[in-house]
């Protein structure tokens, strides 16, 4: 071969390499987009956590995402119970447009389905191109229905498709998108298999399966819904002999068992701490897997709660100050009932050790991923992205005029807070709603209701309440008070 050839073949080798490297090097930009995990929390008490101030209850991982990322303080759930909270989260809307309302059961099984035109964030990140997977509860739609997971833009689900199959931790099924799992040794008969354990290993899995593209994972876990269960191993014994306790007596596996009920537990203060407890190591687990395959750097974990801390099953929230000083629980639009704990990590974007103020809600999350996934923007939302505010920008955020929640049980509540101020009626349905007004600034835990001495006020932020509330025949509120 002469020298002339030589050189040529040499360029020609040289410029196929230079090709191969940047085709590699765009095909890796490309898709540097963040991954995003959201893990949601089941009746999780603001205060339930240590970085909110729980004394009782170790929760190391939690805990060190907080210290290492950003927590909000002022950051609030869809409204204060399960279905509604999750429909605004994925719809990105409050409860005064969202389609799922309330808690409606569906029989044999499942809750009224979100409509085939109802659009949600993990739709619209699917079609940017992210792997999408949800493991944990849904709630907003059985299998073969408008709101099913499949429908709903989720590549895979695993685990309770019905929020009443959910009570409990030992149930007869699971669902693997349509298919139906079967637990042997369960049966409502016997403890056998701990469906947190079996979502667990899906969602690890999932991580795996799914490294070499952006994903989006939704993990709504079960945990600490009652009821009170949970196998007797390392993170039971970890506080089996560190409260004072009372039995509860509930509704035991066998052949009296409901698929709605709650089982008996000995030491029920224990049992709820291990369940904080290991829920706290399965977010450990996931923050682990993430680093085994090199993703820690490129993903944006976000963890939080549905809504306020639950009574039920022998639940004991005050002992634990599980609404961290706030008033109310679960079902309640008080503080105690809708605001969450709420932490974002991501390193290298979101600076260590922050805390924010920001004043926000779950229907802000689909325009805050859309934004950081460059996806293609909801058809409507109420929310406002924060994607500022993650990055440190705080001057460039927006601002919401008004937060407004709604709960359809117990004669209906409205509330709607605006700046410091905070209006809640009670019992909507009867044409007369009780009015409670408080300045948050001044009376944090909402012990003295000011309505009688700012008229004005409560009228100003009354008109906003019947502004942001709009008529659903499904989820009717008001339409007695005409």
């Amino acid at each position: 071969m002469n020298l002339l050839k030589l050189f040529d073949f040499k360029k020609t080798a040289i410029a196929v390499f230079l090709l191969v490297i940047t085709g590699f090097t765009y095909a890796q930009n490309k898709d540097r987009r963040p991954n995003i995990v959201f893990i949601m929390a089941d009746d999780l008490g603001y205060g339930d956590l240590g970085v909110y101030g729980q004394q009782k209850i170790e929760t190391k991982h939690i805990d060190s995402l907080a210290r290492r990322g950003m927590k909000f303080n002022n950051f609030y759930a869809g409204t204060s119970v399960c279905a509604p909270s999750r429909s605004a989260l994925m719809t990105g809307q409050h409860t005064g447009h969202t389609y799922v309302r309330g808690n409606k059961e569906i029989e044999p099984e499942g809750q009224q389905p979100l409509a085939d035109s109802v659009q949600t964030i993990a739709m619209l990140l699917q079609k940017a191109g992210y792997a999408t997977g949800a493991f944990g509860k849904w709630g907003l739609g059985m299998v073969n229905t408008t709101g099913a997971p499949d429908q709903k833009g989720f590549d895979e689900f695993y685990g309770y498709n019905c929020q009443r199959q959910s009570h409990r931790y030992y149930p007869t099924h699971l669902w693997h998108n349509k298919e139906r799992i079967e637990l042997e040794g369960n049966g409502l008969l016997a403890k056998g298999q701990y469906a947190p354990a079996l979502i667990q290993e899906r969602t690890l899995a999932f991580i795996d399966a799914n490294k070499d593209k952006p994903f989006f994972l939704f993990v709504p876990t079960v945990l600490p819904h009652a009821e009170l269960s949970g196998p007797e191993d390392g993170y039971y014994q970890q506080y089996a002999n560190s409260f004072d306790e009372k039995p509860h007596k509930g509704n035991d596996y066998g052949p009296k068992a409901t698929v709605p009920g709650y089982a008996s537990v000995e030491k029920p203060h224990a049992m709820y701490a291990s369940m904080v407890s290991r829920m706290d190591a399965y977010v450990g687990q996931i923050v682990e897997k993430l680093r085994q395959n090199q993703l820690i750097d490129n993903t944006v974990i976000i963890f939080t709660s549905d809504n306020g801390s639950h009574k039920e099953g022998g639940a004991d929230p005050n002992f634990f100050n599980s609404s961290g000083g706030l008033r109310g629980n679960k079902r309640d639009l008080y503080e105690g009932g809708i605001r969450t704990p709420f932490i974002a990590y991501w390193p290298g974007k979101i600076a260590e050790g922050k805390t924010s103020n920001y004043l926000g809600a779950f229907w802000d999350i689909m325009p805050t991923m859309v934004e950081l996934a460059e996806a293609d923007k909801p058809k409507y939302t109420d929310g406002i992205s924060f994607v500022p505010t993650l990055l440190g920008r705080n001057k460039q955020q927006k601002q919401h005029d008004y937060l407004y929640w709604e709960f359809h049980e117990d004669g209906g509540r409205q509330a709607l807070r605006k700046g410091d101020w905070k209006l809640i009626l009670q019992k909507v349905t009867t044409g007369t709603p009780a009015k409670e007004l408080y300045n948050l600034r001044q009376d944090p835990k909402e012990q003295n209701n000011v309505a009688n001495s700012n008229p004005k006020k409560v009228q100003q932020l009354q008109r906003l309440i019947e502004k942001a509330h709009v008529e659903s025949a499904i989820f009717p509120l008001t339409a007695n008070t005409k």
